[in-house]
């Protein structure tokens, strides 16, 4: 995600030097190269209007924070410098040699510009790239630790059924210890009982 962002951005600047280029150019072009230019300069504005869409849906899809509100502004300021020298017809009277002389600079000055603005968003993408790389580790991190805790209560519930187990066949022991001890004492009973009888029998027979 973070690498197409990248790259979209990039594509943005290097298109938005190009049409401020090819304003400069527009200045001293004769009648045909400026009908050319101005073709140029418009599919120019339609291409970098679908790249800061395609570039916002990317900024959503991401989360992270969005720069397009900034280069919507910065095309706008572009487009109105292209009607101010498409509708400044004295513009078009430079003399080449004297724009040679001021416009070339400008030209650099603004190409640097864009130079510092595409180095600035590449620090910045880096610097973001570099905070999802830790994101990520982070989580798998995470994930590890939460899959060794679900092992660790899959074993504690694999004990606790054997436990109940356990407990269940101790109960079903005890139980049956249970029976066998009251069987055991009503057979001592019975033999207490026909002992004394016998002995009542015994005596009654001495006295008589």
């Amino acid at each position: 995600m973070a690498t197409l962002i990248q790259s979209y951005e990039q594509q943005y600047s290097v298109l938005t030097a190009d049409i401020t280029a090819k304003i400069g150019r527009l200045k001293v072009a004769n009648e045909e190269d400026r009908d050319r230019l101005s073709r140029e300069i418009q599919s120019n504005f339609d291409e970098a209007n679908d790249l800061l869409e395609q570039l916002e849906l990317e900024y959503r899809g991401s989360g992270a924070g969005s720069r397009v509100a900034a280069y919507r502004a910065e095309l706008q300021r572009v487009k109105e410098e292209y009607r101010s020298v498409s509708s400044n017809t004295a513009t078009y009277n430079i003399d080449p040699e004297e724009y040679d002389d001021w416009s070339g600079n400008d030209q650099r000055r603004k190409l640097l510009d864009n130079t510092e603005r595409m180095e600035r968003s590449g620090r910045n993408l880096t610097e973001g790239y570099r905070v999802v790389l830790e994101t990520e580790q982070i989580g798998a991190a995470v994930l590890q630790d939460l899959h060794a805790q679900r092992e660790g209560i899959q074993r504690s519930r694999g004990r606790l059924r054997e436990t109940d187990a356990t407990l269940n066949r101790s109960s079903r022991l005890a139980g049956s210890l249970a029976v066998r001890a009251m069987r055991d004492r009503l057979v001592l009973a019975l033999v207490l009982l026909a002992l004394g009888a016998l002995l009542c029998t015994a005596l009654y027979l001495y006295v008589t």
